[in-house]
Formats: structure tokens, C-alpha cells, sequence
């Protein structure tokens, strides 16, 4: 018996210390953060220069006509440019998407909008979208979403549903934007929510009205300042 008891003493492997499991454990750690710090550093440009493209990109469909555009950024409560190339740049700038707005030309050089960018929570998480504002009709002229989880087959009709689109050619500011129920729409300040979607489609509405309570009075500001005139743009629509 005392045989086998010394057998199994001199086999037996000896239990790691606790420092030796920290240390494991923290170098693990270590190296998978800066993994994953890496992949970060490293991706990040490619993500935001492929959000940039998918903003230019959407500028120039919610603006028809338009064939270049400035940045223009809230300073002193103020419209000022911030584009670096000036007008026809067609960059976007590296400023807060939040206090930008973007102002379209067509290729006489005629301003005919501006493209407003604006978010709000939807029924799945927050719907990031764009459209575009003539100021001299004060009317909607065209809508894009740039973002959006909402469920598949139903709130992502916000953008995958062509009826849905049609809201936005020419929809009136004023007096306030109103979400109907689709069929009811009397008014051209209303827009006939989806079917099954009434959350998203009045997330929607509620990101227009938000838009034009921040951006109205500061773009009438800037065209009389600059005494700039926007391109007539109904017949384009008519």
C-alpha cells in the first residue's frame, strides 16, 4: 500500500499557482485588446469613407438635378461654408453630420436645395436618413434612409417601398408634417404611413418636422444674407 501512495505522489502533476493564472490570463487578455484595438484603427477609415460615398451619393438623389454641392455648417448661428474647394466642390467636410446641411447645384451653377441630414428612434433603433428641402416651394423634394435595423418586411418598407417614396416629391412644410393612414392623404402637407409599419413611418415624419424646427429659419437666413435665389424647381416635378 505505501508503494502505491508513493507512486502516485511522484506522478501527480503539481497545480498551477494563482500568479501563473493571472498571468495567463492577463496576457490573453492583452493581446486579444490589442487585437481588437488593431482591427478598429484599422477599419475605421474604410467605414467612414464608405459613409461619406453613401452621403454624397444620397445628396445628389434627394436633390434631382443636382450636379455639385457645398457643406454648410451652424457657426455663431449661422449657415457658413466649410467646404474647402468652395462651391461645385462636391465634398463633404469632416465636421458633425449633426450641424450640416448640405446646399445642391445644378450644372448652370443654381442653387435648387439643400440636402438635411436627421435621425430618430424607430421601432427597432435610431433611423438615420436624408432629404432634400427647396426653400422657395418649402417643400420636401426627395428622401433617402442612410440607416436602419427596422424589422425586415415591414419598417424597412421606409425604404424598400416605392409607394412609400412618392410621400416625399413634393411635400409640404407647412403647416407641419402629418403621418395618415394610407389611402387617407388629402393634404400636401401629409404622408400616408406603411401598412404595419405606423411606428416607422411616423419616426419618419417626426425626423422631418425635428429637421425643419432646427433648419428652416437658418436657411431663409442664409439666402437672404447671401441674396441667393433657389432654381424654380416645380416643373421638374410636374
Amino acid at each position: 500500500m505505501s508503494e502505491v501512495t508513493e507512486h502516485n505522489e511522484v506522478t501527480q502533476a503539481p497545480e498551477p499557482s494563482s500568479f501563473r493564472l493571472i498571468f495567463s490570463l492577463g496576457t490573453s487578455g492583452f493581446f486579444a485588446g490589442l487585437l481588437l484595438v488593431s482591427t478598429f484603427i484599422y477599419t475605421l477609415p474604410l467605414i467612414e469613407a464608405n459613409k461619406a460615398e453613401a452621403l454624397q451619393r444620397a445628396i445628389f438623389k434627394v436633390l434631382p438635378g443636382c450636379e455639385t454641392f457645398i457643406t454648410l455648417e451652424i457657426v455663431d448661428n449661422k449657415l457658413i461654408e466649410v467646404s474647402e474647394s468652395g462651391p461645385g466642390s462636391g465634398e463633404t467636410s469632416k465636421g458633425s453630420e449633426s450641424s450640416q446641411v448640405f446646399a445642391g447645384y445644378d450644372n448652370s451653377g443654381s442653387l435648387i436645395g439643400f440636402a438635411i441630414p436627421g435621425s430618430e428612434p424607430g421601432f427597432q433603433d435610431i433611423i438615420g436618413a436624408i432629404y432634400g428641402y427647396d426653400a422657395a416651394g418649402e417643400v420636401i423634394i426627395g428622401f433617402e434612409v442612410l440607416e436602419s435595423k427596422e424589422t425586415p418586411g415591414l419598417g424597412d418598407k421606409i425604404f424598400k417601398d416605392p409607394d412609400f417614396q412618392t410621400n416625399f416629391t413634393r411635400l409640404s412644410v407647412e403647416p407641419e408634417i402629418l403621418a395618415v393612414k394610407k389611402g387617407k392623404k388629402k393634404n400636401a402637407n401629409e404622408v400616408e404611413a406603411i401598412t404595419g409599419a405606423t411606428i416607422s413611418s411616423r419616426a419618419i415624419v417626426r425626423l422631418l418636422n425635428n429637421g425643419m424646427d432646427e433648419w428652416k429659419e437658418l436657411i431663409t437666413a442664409y439666402l437672404q444674407e447671401n441674396n441667393v435665389a433657389i432654381a424654380d424647381q416645380k416643373q421638374a416635378h410636374d
